[in-house]
């Protein structure tokens, strides 16, 4: 059964917040501009990769978890910053497609090394 198998349930974890995030983001009025721009925005925390592969995992982990769009959305939201929503949205519909695909968050072996499976 694969409601045993916590892969899964990441994957569907991540179609919820990917669907939930473009939801909002059309119901924000966003700029689907802005959205097809920016994203593929965060994987650009890979580059620290070319530091090495512990510097490599500590930024993209750090970018590919939802902590810090939350902290945008919750300040972006405080302070009535459309911007600021439309730019954690977008962050939240990237992790939880790169979840929904099976991309997970960096061991410090290698970038194919993840906490979903290897890549």
């Amino acid at each position: 059964m694969k409601l045993t198998m916590p892969g899964f349930l990441l994957r569907v974890e991540g179609a919820v917040i990917a669907a939930a995030a473009v939801f909002l983001y059309s119901r924000s009025g966003g700029n689907w501009l802005l959205f097809a721009l920016l994203i593929l925005a965060p994987d650009l925390a890979a580059l620290g990769y070319l530091t090495g592969v512990r510097v490599g995992s500590v930024t993209y982990n750090i970018v590919h978890t939802y902590a810090l769009p939350a902290v945008l959305l919750l300040t972006a939201w405080l302070s009535q910053s459309p911007l600021g929503l439309s730019l954690a949205l977008i962050w939240f519909a990237h992790i939880g497609a790169d979840r929904l695909l099976g991309f997970g968050l960096k061991y410090p072996t290698v970038f194919k090394d993840t906490h979903l499976n290897r890549v």
